[in-house]
């Protein structure tokens, strides 16, 4: 048997068995997935050395592939970022159970009484890459939502993914639950995604969470449904009435706080009636900082600055690298966002209550913030526990995606012996 043949074998195998448990996750109570999701937080904290260790084999790899700083800091755990793993697996337990909640009802004047409620999509494909804390997200929120997850992991994290989805396995077998609730594929073969995505008789939805280059390719070549962003091209306006300290602080943690994350600022505006004042002296605090500010015309008197290119204007970097562009007011804020936006977060710093709704009636991204951080982009920040990422598509899930944007919805229709006319 060739290798390929082994993939789609395996692949069978993994969507037959993740059906099944899909069927017995749907019914079964509240009380049972969070004693699951408990006592896999317990487990990763109880296996934190041998997580630590596997990751080390995945830095090495990582090295000898070439990641950059970046990529390499997403792809890090420690101690702090392990024990993050558990609270977070904590935190989803805590939420509410989406499944069977009652969206909305209404009654007909035919006598039907029809209610709306939350159910499981059923199985989940994830796909993603560098971050093995995904692993632990993933399943969880795929779990509190009463779906069956398989899980694959890029080739970076793969051991560190291995050792956490053992403590998922663990969590279940303690609650008694279907261990086939969380698969992971096991191999680093390309080719088991390329089956993952055509897999329409066993999973109803792919989430990819990567790159650019990942995610062009899930949404290009798969034929399940899939939840996506392609980039997190973020953007911050200063507006003429920004407060100075409130700008500050927010430009510089949007930027540095961590820069590889999709909720990183990319790009700074500035009303060019502050240039010489407030956005000087911002751009000089991020060079300060040590980050490459790639500035537009207006700016390249700064100490520091590098000329931008037409390159910089909507670029991703994912790196200690912003743009900066001087805008002349906010419809000149609007029109560059909305020409070079990836739909995901913009923010706006100003202290006008009219030209903040203008914002945010006139940009259609998935978040949109005023005098916030663009770093809060993320789903534990809004209180869904965890994400499994930023959707920035329009249909169904749409910005963070926690367990109720995994689920679906059925109505349920009751009446005293109704019929139709």
């Amino acid at each position: 048997m060739s290798e390929i043949e082994n993939i789609e074998k395996m692949m069978a195998d993994l969507g037959e068995r993740a059906k099944a448990a899909s069927r017995v996750l749907a019914t079964v109570s509240s009380a049972s997935k969070e004693a699951a999701l408990l006592a896999a937080a317990d487990a990763i904290i109880a296996s934190a050395a041998e997580i630590i260790q596997a990751n080390q084999l995945d830095l090495e790899f990582g090295q000898q592939k070439g990641l950059s700083a970046a990529m390499m800091d997403r792809l890090r755990l420690d101690e702090g970022r392990v024990a993050a793993m558990a609270e977070s697996l904590r935190a989803v337990a805590r939420q509410s159970d989406p499944v069977g909640s009652v969206m909305t009802q209404w009654e007909q004047p035919t006598g039907l009484k029809i209610k709306r409620v939350r159910t499981p999509l059923g199985v989940i494909g994830v796909i993603y890459e560098s971050r093995p804390n995904v692993t632990a997200d993933a399943g969880a929120l795929c779990l509190k939502a009463g779906n069956a997850v398989i899980l694959r992991g890029g080739s970076e994290s793969f051991h560190s993914s291995a050792a956490i989805h053992a403590c998922l396995v663990a969590g279940l077998k303690a609650a008694d639950l279907p261990e086939d609730s969380i698969l992971r594929i096991p191999t680093r073969d390309r080719a088991a995604v390329q089956k993952m995505l055509t897999m329409t008789d066993h999973i109803d939805v792919i989430v990819p969470r990567g790159g650019k280059g990942l995610v062009g390719l899930v949404q290009k070549e798969a034929r399940v449904p899939v939840f996506a962003h392609l980039e997190g091209i973020v953007h911050i306006f200063l507006d003429k009435t920004a407060d100075p300290q409130k700008a500050m602080d927010i430009v510089i943690n949007a930027k540095t706080r961590r820069t590889g994350i999709c909720g990183a600022a990319e790009c700074l505006l500035i009303h060019k009636d502050i240039v010489d004042g407030l956005g000087r002296a911002i751009v000089e605090a991020l060079i300060s900082k040590g980050v490459d500010v790639r500035a537009g015309a207006g700016l390249h008197d700064i100490d520091g600055v590098h000329r931008a290119s037409e390159e910089d204007w909507g670029k991703e970097y994912l790196d200690c690298i912003i743009a900066a562009k001087v805008v002349d007011d906010i419809d000149d804020a609007i029109s560059y966002i909305n020409t070079y936006s990836s739909n995901h977060t913009d923010c706006i710093i100003s202290e006008a209550e009219q030209n903040v709704d203008q914002f945010f009636s006139e940009i259609d991204s998935a978040i949109l913030m005023h005098n916030s951080s663009t770093q809060f982009a993320d789903g534990g920040e809004f209180g869904m526990g965890a994400e499994i990422g930023i959707a920035t598509g329009k249909m169904h899930a749409r910005g963070p995606v926690g367990a109720e944007q995994l689920t679906s919805f059925k109505y349920l229709v009751t009446s005293n012996g109704s019929i139709r006319a």
